[in-house]
């Protein structure tokens, strides 16, 4: 029975240009001399690098190791020296250098050991990290970490999984020429999906222009033991979007700001499910795709190439003519312009797209928009185009976001038919670069602000301890003070005579004592006021006390005599 297919909002027809590429077959590509992988070729976390300068690296080793769960690893393309870590130039649109690993090869080509995996025999969890570790990453642009995908999360099943064969852009063929000369292989990685996701319906939508892939991929389906429907869609861009695919298999739409496995399916490239096929069934990790090369060149075609070989020399196999004006990685819609043509090939490059005046005429000068929303008209995500537009270029990001700025898929359709010559896409991803670069600083201070509020507590925290610790300190001398002084005074108890017998007078108490020292001082300072100094005599042997009473008889005599007034002024007049 025909599948029922439905259609998405939007689209446009562009012209093909895939003849020039899918008449030829495959060619490997040389070995190249030199060959610069960089560490970030995917969505997530750039790899760490686990090798060094002047060591010696094998075909498929990992030079590079997955850094958390959103990362995949990076491998050696092929056996050489590795001579530099370090920045390097990276196809991308900034023309900013990113950390690279660079080997000068030995033409030996020489293997790791490597060998299949029997992953039905495996924990899930443990064949996912090994494919994490084997590098895989979706071959269709985005580049993300499968293993991340083939995780079917809580609901521990994806009840649908859908092969995106449509390659709906101008001039690129890669996945055709996949699917055509390698069917069997990708639909065993379909298999190695299916055993992690649980999908129970499987489907592999192909746009209708591509009738050998068609044709390829529905024989190949008849040799397994578990159903896949390969289905023919009608050739409209962006049809090889996830979202657009997946609405027009299914009649089911995904919903604003969220994922495909939120409606229970999920969805793969072509060219992901080969690789997949070749880490399980092979052993080999994700070191080399097939690149279409095709444009401003002699010789248009499909080349098998290792991850890391440069650019240029791509497009000097393919024949390189005079009059190019530079080159996009992708199609013409979505490709994205190659800074430094010394740039490697990298896990993301499907395409060498090579420019002429001739092919790509230069834009006309764009002017203001005139409202005519016919971006509105073929937008596939069913956005408002213009608004967009205004509220990126007044710098209005927050509006931007009301209008769902990040369900466009910059597929170029609205810079397609806009009649002003907009650059519509760059104004949107400018905006989502501000947004992002927003939210990233917004991070930072709030981390920022947690650490700072962290350090308060934390000072807080230790002085309070400290308090804490002087007075339980103070509290422990003034209780063993208290302790000494009761001990002293047990002591002194201890040491003081018994009481008398009844009928005896009782021993003078310490305070009589302290009295009777007081009243003798204050009977000392007396007598020294009055003049007369009270005598111990209690010590003097006998008869002294009667010569000391002579002499002070004597004394008392002469000063009765000085107070008396002599004889010469009595008589005086």
């Amino acid at each position: 029975m025909t599948r029922k297919l439905f259609k998405f909002k939007g689209g446009v027809h562009l012209p093909e240009h895939k003849a020039e590429s899918n008449t030829r077959p495959l060619h490997a590509a040389p070995l190249p001399g030199k060959l610069v992988i960089p560490l970030r070729q995917h969505i997530g976390n750039p790899a760490k690098p686990v090798v060094e300068v002047g060591e010696r690296v094998l075909k498929g080793q990992i030079i590079g190791a997955a850094d958390g769960y959103v990362s995949a690893a990076v491998h050696a393309s092929s056996s050489g020296i590795v001579t530099a870590i370090g920045l390097a130039a990276v196809p991308h649109i900034s023309g900013l250098p990113d950390l690279c690993i660079t080997i000068e090869t030995d033409g030996r080509d020489e293997w790791i050991a490597h060998a299949p995996l029997d992953y039905q025999a495996m924990a899930a969890a443990d064949l996912r990290m090994k494919v994490r570790d084997m590098g895989i990453a979706g071959l269709g642009g985005a580049v993300f970490p499968s293993a991340v995908k083939l995780d079917p999360g809580a609901a521990h099943s994806c009840p649908t999984l859908i092969i995106n064969g449509g390659e709906c852009e101008p001039w690129i063929t890669c996945d055709d020429m996949l699917m055509r000369s390698r069917a069997g292989d990708i639909l065993q990685g379909v298999a190695v999906m299916r055993h992690l996701l649980g999908s129970t319906e499987i489907l592999v939508g192909i746009e209708d222009n591509k009738p050998e892939a068609i044709a390829a991929m529905q024989a190949a389906a008849q040799s397994l033991d578990f159903a896949v429907e390969v289905v023919a869609v009608p050739t409209i861009y962006p049809t090889g979007g996830a979202k657009q695919l997946v609405e027009t298999l299914t009649g089911k739409q995904v919903p604003s700001g969220k994922l495909s496995t939120d409606i229970g399916i999920q969805v793969f490239n072509v060219g992901t499910a080969y690789a997949l096929a070749c880490a399980v069934h092979y052993g080999e990790p994700l070191i080399s795709r097939l690149v279409t090369v095709t444009g401003h060149v002699l010789r248009p075609q499909n080349f098998e190439v290792l991850i890391g070989t440069p650019i240029h020399t791509l497009i000097t196999l393919a024949g390189e003519r005079d009059g190019s004006t530079g080159a996009l990685m992708g199609g013409p819609m979505m490709g994205l312009p190659i800074p430094d043509l010394e740039a490697p090939v990298v896990k993301a490059t499907n395409c060498i797209l090579v420019k002429s005046n001739a092919l790509f005429p230069p834009l006309p000068k764009a002017l203001p928009c005139i409202r005519c929303t016919r971006c509105a008209d073929v937008c596939p995500a069913g956005l408002q185009p213009q608004e967009l537009f205004r509220f990126a270029k007044t710098g209005d990001f927050g509006r931007a976001q009301e209008y769902h700025l990040f369900d466009c898929i910059e597929c170029g359709c609205c810079s397609y038919v806009c009649p002003s010559h907009i650059p519509l896409v760059d104004f949107y991803r400018y905006a989502k670069s501000e947004i992002w670069a927003r939210e990233k600083e917004k991070r930072a201070a709030d981390l920022a602000r947690e650490r700072h509020e962290f350090r308060e507590f934390r000072l807080a925290r230790e002085k309070k301890e400290k308090a804490d610790k002087l007075a339980a300190k103070a509290q422990a001398t003034r209780a063993q003070s208290a302790l000494d002084q009761v001990a002293l005074d047990q002591a002194t108890r201890a040491e003081r005579p018994a009481a008398p017998a009844s009928g005896l007078a009782a021993a003078p108490s310490d305070a009589d004592a302290r009295k009777a020292l007081i009243a003798a001082a204050l009977a000392r300072a007396q007598a020294k006021k009055a003049g007369v100094a009270p005598k111990n005599t209690d010590h003097l042997p006998p008869g002294t006390q009667h010569e000391i009473e002579e002499i002070e008889a004597r004394r008392a005599k002469i000063r009765e005599l000085a107070h008396q007034p002599l004889e010469s002024e009595e008589k005086k007049p």
